[in-house]
């Protein structure tokens, strides 16, 4: 057994910190080995602008109002259809444009399912992009 000795001559509590640069050291490479790795973050959408203003009719907005039977009603661009259309309208819609991009926007008090089928609909006409709007 070992003491250290201070100035004074007595023994002193000094504490040993080779063990924590040992850890710290190999943490360190730990750290540099495992991030490049993963220099993607996220991938996400940007709109883009096109010059100054954007082409409001550009964008396709299918929009789920609640109404007082409980089923909401749908609207694409503000034109009203109804629920036996919504795929037939959507291939007359995206069949002419090259960009498939379907934004979905929701009243707060309709539920899920409803958006989801419409989702399920979209994607059975080949839309695989869709964004939804709170």
């Amino acid at each position: 057994m070992s003491f250290n000795l201070g100035a004074s001559g007595r023994p002193a509590a000094e504490m040993n910190v080779t063990p924590l640069i040992d850890v710290l050291l190999v943490l360190l490479i730990i750290f540099m080995i495992i991030t490049p790795m993963d220099p993607h973050g996220l991938f996400t959408d940007v709109p883009q602008q096109k010059g100054k203003d954007l082409q409001p009719d550009a964008l396709i907005v299918l929009q789920l109002k609640q109404e007082k039977n409980g089923v909401p009603s749908l609207s694409i661009n503000q034109r009203a259809l109804l629920w036996n259309q919504l795929a037939a309208c959507l291939l007359d819609v995206y069949k002419s444009r090259a960009d498939r991009v379907l934004f979905v926007k929701g009243d707060p008090d309709v539920e899920f399912d409803y958006v989801a089928q419409v989702i399920d609909t979209a994607h059975g006409v080949n839309i695989r992009r869709i964004g939804l709007i709170p």
